[in-house]
């Protein structure tokens, strides 16, 4: 892109007219609130609210009971196959050994 092309594009944009505010459009938000009027006495909201509360807690719940079983099953097959060895050691004493060559 030439510096031309810049100036050019810099003045047009200088000289675009100013946007409107954006609005919403007419009658919107006489809608919303007629909406959230005609609930009721708001009851409807805390039923809402509790059964989506007891729906998230039952999944919640399945999932931990999933991850659970799933890492007592991987410490039992590893300490059933597993020998007590201490991988940590076995590495630092090769890089001593080597190191000190």
């Amino acid at each position: 892109m030439k510096p031309t092309d810049v100036d050019r594009l810099l003045r047009s944009a200088a000289n675009a007219p100013e946007s409107a505010e954006a609005e919403a459009p007419f009658g919107f938000d006489t809608r919303v609130v007629a909406a959230w009027r005609s609930g009721g006495d708001g009851v409807n909201d805390v039923a809402d609210l509790s059964r989506f509360l007891r729906h998230a807690g039952v999944i919640a719940g399945a999932i931990l009971v999933l991850a659970g079983a799933a890492a007592y099953r991987l410490y039992r097959d590893e300490a059933t196959f597993a020998a007590p060895t201490n991988e940590y050691a076995i590495a630092d004493s090769a890089i001593q050994t080597e190191f000190s060559q």
